[in-house]
């Protein structure tokens, strides 16, 4: 998998952004951020940011944010795979420094690919798997 961000890794127009709003699989709250995520079905992810001038008011600061959040994202696509990920900005975020907020999305990262992996439970079966039942 290519470590870039080309277009393919990106969600680039409003009703791709709709769809993880309307229905996300997996939600990750951090103190300064929200991830919505949703499976996408591709062999990888896909990023959409939402930092707007109410949470964080200077534009260079919005940029920078954007910057580490995709740098972030690229060093972790094998962990992300599959998934189309929004993430919304909170008042706060901005203040953080780049090694915190590096360290931050390491986490958010982590904790969105370990609520994947938790098997779903079949509420229907009632029956075991074990031969001796």
């Amino acid at each position: 998998m290519s470590q870039g961000f080309g277009r393919e890794k990106r969600l680039l127009v409003p009703r791709q952004f709709k769809v993880v709003f309307d229905s996300p699989t997996g939600k990750v709250p951090g103190k300064h951020v929200l991830l919505l995520a949703r499976d996408n079905g591709l062999d990888h992810p896909r990023l959409g940011l939402v930092i707007g001038k109410k949470s964080v008011k200077l534009s260079v600061e919005r940029n920078r944010l954007k910057r580490q959040i995709r740098e972030s994202f690229r060093h972790n696509l094998e962990l992300l795979a599959g998934w189309d990920i929004v993430i919304v900005a909170r008042k706060g975020v901005g203040d953080l420094e780049n090694p915190e907020l590096r360290h931050q999305f390491g986490k958010l990262w982590k904790r969105l690919a370990r609520s994947r992996a938790r098997p779903e439970p079949d509420p229907g079966s009632g029956v075991t798997d074990s031969p001796h039942a």
